[in-house]
């Protein structure tokens, strides 16, 4: 009997909650076609807007702090392992290892001190402060079936005080539903109405303390973290003293294009063209080859000159009557100046081999002997043809030419000097080549020279000479 009673009130509980929805579903329809009018209480509404809107704050404050806590966790992982790679490193006979050591292990505890403060300060704190809303969003909601159920009351006792026939049971059962109902909701509405404003109100002082705590623990943390940083730096700084000479410094890795040579480093030209690959100087001296004299210059292997720098691509010239005047210029040695007699006779054939054909290096001396015996005529024409065109190098001109003269280049392209034994270049200078002192010091790709205005105005071989890349230049005599 017992459990038949218990079944009996719970199928009763589950009707009356059926018949409740069902009138309330029925009154919110009613309601929306507008044949049931609806109470409202705007200044309630408002505060639900504001509880929403302030739960959808929260919620996203507390979302990017637990970020901000990860990142927190994050970076001090990766400072550990930085601080542990430091400590592996860190040679034992190194002065100042422990001290470095334990300046990680203070990094280490300050990292998870900050950390830790980080929730119990402001994580817990805004967990608390949200743990309330679900409550609150729970009874807006049943505030509002509640308020529904009033209304649905309310219309029922209405409808049977206006009805033709009036049963005077129903209606006082009616006025009795319904005053039961509007107690119920009034004593929700009543402690809404308060809570609502007060909460929202509270979200002011949470803001501040939540980012005030953030921003003090913070700068604490980094007042520490500077301490510890500053006390890295002096241990490291004590180390380099004591190991200055063997300080590491950073060196370019030269490419399959550019060979060893010594301390210059060419800057690429600004046009885009390619320059010779920035390199290492080293100041040693190469050994010179069994058998050799020590002043004597070494020639260089073919894999040497396959790892010379490149040479920047010319600029493009329209073919002219002076190149190739050029050209025929540089057929002829330039330590070779034909001495021609005009009163000597000589042989036609003879001179149409030195004019005409292409001398080679090989018949410099059977050339000057051919060019002693050059009749008159011959001598005119080629004084008119050459000696025109060299006019002030391979005549007189050769008397104002610094000592051991080899020929000249002319810049291509802008070079600005990276030594104090280095040339100045603009493009369009023209260098008077000379060769090196000691023929083993010159680096693969550099060549010793003075520029020809330099030159003019000083004819001082010591102030005016210096080595420059032989890829920003081009030889034109």
């Amino acid at each position: 009997m017992a459990e038949m009673g218990s079944k009996g009130v719970t199928a009763g509980k589950i009707a009356s909650n059926v018949q409740k929805k069902l009138t309330r579903a029925q009154e919110k329809v009613l309601q929306k076609l507008g044949k049931a009018d609806e109470t409202k209480d705007e200044q309630f509404e408002q505060c639900v807007q504001n509880f929403n809107k302030q739960l959808t704050e929260g919620t996203r404050l507390q979302k990017d702090l637990r970020t901000y806590l990860a990142s927190v966790k994050a970076m001090h992982e990766a400072s550990k392992k930085l601080s542990e790679c430091l400590q592996e490193v860190y040679e034992p006979e190194w002065p100042g290892r422990d001290e470095a050591n334990k300046i990680a292990e203070n990094n280490d505890l300050l990292w998870m001190d900050y950390h830790q403060k980080l929730v119990d300060q402001a994580l817990l704190t805004m967990d608390t402060y949200l743990g309330q809303f679900p409550d609150i969003k729970s009874r807006i909601a049943k505030r509002g079936r509640k308020l529904v159920d009033y209304d649905s009351a309310r219309h029922h006792y209405e409808s049977l005080q206006t009805a033709k026939k009036k049963d005077e049971a129903k209606i006082a059962k009616a006025e009795e539903e319904l005053i039961k109902a509007q107690k119920v909701f009034e004593e929700m509405n009543v402690d809404l109405q308060e809570e609502l404003p007060s909460l929202w109100n509270s979200r002011v002082g949470f803001y501040v303390n939540t980012f005030q705590s953030i921003a003090g623990l913070e700068e604490n943390f980094h007042k520490e973290m500077s301490k510890l940083n500053q006390n890295l730096n002096d241990v490291l700084v004590s180390l380099e003293k004591q190991h200055g000479s063997n300080t590491f410094t950073v060196k370019a890795q030269p490419s399959d294009n550019a060979p060893e040579k010594g301390n210059k480093s060419p800057s690429p030209p600004p046009d885009g063209s390619p320059a010779a690959t920035p390199e290492i100087r080293v100041n040693h001296e190469p050994e010179p080859a069994s058998g050799a004299s020590p002043g004597a210059t070494i020639p260089k292997s073919p894999s040497q000159l396959r790892k010379g720098p490149p040479v920047p691509p010319p600029p493009k010239h329209t073919p002219s009557k002076e190149m190739k005047q050029e050209q025929i210029l540089s057929l002829f040695d330039d330590a070779f100046v034909p001495e021609i007699s005009v009163t000597t006779p000589s042989q036609p054939a003879e001179a149409s081999e030195v004019v005409g054909g292409a001398q080679e290096p090989g018949e410099t001396a059977a050339s000057e002997a051919t060019s002693s015996s050059l009749p008159a005529v011959v001598v005119e024409t080629f004084s008119a043809t050459v000696n025109g065109a060299v006019e002030g190098s391979a005549g007189t001109g050769r008397l104002d030419l610094p000592p051991g003269f080899m020929f000249k280049v002319q810049a291509q392209h802008d070079y600005t000097a990276t030594d104090t034994d280095e040339l100045q270049l603009k493009a369009g200078d023209v260098v008077l080549v000379i060769p090196f002192q000691n023929p083993e010091e010159q680096d693969e790709g550099w060549l010793m020279g003075v520029k020809e205005s330099d030159w003019n105005q000083h004819k001082e071989l010591e102030k005016c000479r210096g080595v420059f890349p032989e890829n920003f230049t081009e030889r034109v005599q």
